[in-house]
């Protein structure tokens, strides 16, 4: 461990292997926290929204990061608690301030900072940090409905006003986030970024279509939780509305059985199942378009990022954090319904000088928008 930069505790309930774009840029985090030298010590559960995935209890990466997850029940009902913010709070939160606060006693001296995601760890990290004496940083990834009058935004604003920093992704968060009455002083955005060398086009789609049998016509794809929110259904919907193009679905989660069920007998609809995060490349460069029909207000849209770094343009829902990830060069953004999306994934599969431009922009878009230099913005804020 390097005794020359700050201890950091990275606090979550959600870290690989389970399967998000949290805990994708949680990985990200901590790799470049790795790179530059900063010890880093993560606290979570073992996966409990990526049922079947191997893991370890301790598992040490590269010089600097310790990593301890401890396991916890109920694969997959954070789905279903996720609606209820009581049963959620109860669910993720007092266990794992326990194990931590455990942690702490025996690792007090080692820790500078406590970088909590999530507003159940932000619990967690306020409390901490006020025992300990430590700086905690939060990280908000995710556009919440919750009532701004509400007791549990009241709740949310006292929490959160004990932090030194709040990142957000999306001017919409970050709205909200002022809405609840938090400083704007401690708030500051900062974009996430994706390993361009990961993510990148392959020339050869053709090869790669016969490679993985799909067959060689215009593909769209979704790479998503299988849950209702994520647009799954409607997703299926156009599939069906457009028997000439190949829908692609990679993911895993409650809506599963349905999308097997689905798959096998809609022709053009193909679905890959839990992949590993390490071949996901391939599946962006098989598709033509990547379709996000979320029907709620995306914290910021991960997936994304890294179809268009791999060259593959986005259509998708204009909600959330969306639109800031992405603008009119590489996307076309629209209200996801069934027919708005049908209408726009056909459209730009009969116009070929317009897809070609988009598909052009993607890369060039990515390498200025997407570099591991946005990490700078939250290291800065650990001074």
């Amino acid at each position: 461990m390097n005794k020359d930069f700050p201890g950091i505790l990275m606090l979550t309930p959600f870290f690989s292997p389970n399967v998000g774009g949290v805990e994708t840029h949680l990985d990200d985090l901590v790799d470049v926290l790795n790179e530059r030298g900063f010890p880093v010590y993560v606290q979570t559960y073992s996966p409990i929204t990526t049922p079947g995935v191997i893991w370890a209890k301790d598992e040490k990466r590269g010089k600097n990061v310790q990593i301890r997850r401890y396991k916890w029940f109920g694969e997959n009902l954070f789905h279903t608690l996720e609606k209820y913010p009581i049963l959620d709070f109860l669910y993720l939160t007092p266990y794992l301030f326990l194990r931590v606060f455990w942690f702490m006693l025996s690792n007090n001296k080692k820790i500078k900072i406590i970088h909590a995601h999530g507003f159940n760890a932000a619990y967690i990290g306020k409390h901490l940090s006020r025992i300990f004496n430590k700086k905690l940083i939060v990280s908000v990834h995710a556009i919440y409905k919750i009532d701004p009058l509400s007791k549990t935004a009241s709740r949310i604003s006292k929490i959160l006003n004990l932090a030194s920093g709040i990142s957000t992704l999306s001017k919409a968060s970050y709205d909200q986030l002022i809405s609840y009455k938090i400083s704007p002083k401690k708030l500051f955005l900062h974009r996430n970024w994706t390993d361009l060398d990961r993510f990148k086009p392959i020339e050869n789609k053709k090869k790669l279509k016969k490679q993985f049998n799909i067959p060689e016509r215009f593909s769209v794809i979704l790479v998503a939780r299988l849950t209702s929110i994520k647009g799954v259904k409607e997703f299926i919907a156009v599939a069906k509305n457009l028997s000439e193009i190949n829908f692609l679905i990679v993911g895993h989660g409650p809506l599963e059985d349905f999308v097997i069920k689905e798959s096998s007998v809609v022709e053009n609809l193909f679905y890959f199942g839990k992949i590993k995060y390490s071949d996901l490349y391939l599946y962006y460069n098989l598709a033509d378009i990547l379709c996000i029909p979320s029907q709620y207000e995306e914290g910021y849209g991960r997936v994304a990022t890294e179809a268009v770094a791999c060259g593959t343009p986005v259509i998708g829902s204009n909600r959330g954090g969306i639109p800031e990830a992405l603008d009119k060069t590489v996307s076309i953004l629209t209200e996801p319904t069934v027919d708005n999306l049908t209408i726009t994934i056909k459209n730009i599969k009969n116009n070929s000088e317009k897809f070609l431009e988009m598909k052009l922009n993607c890369r060039k878009y990515a390498l200025k928008n997407y570099s591991s230099a946005n990490a700078d913005l939250i290291i800065k804020h650990y001074g």
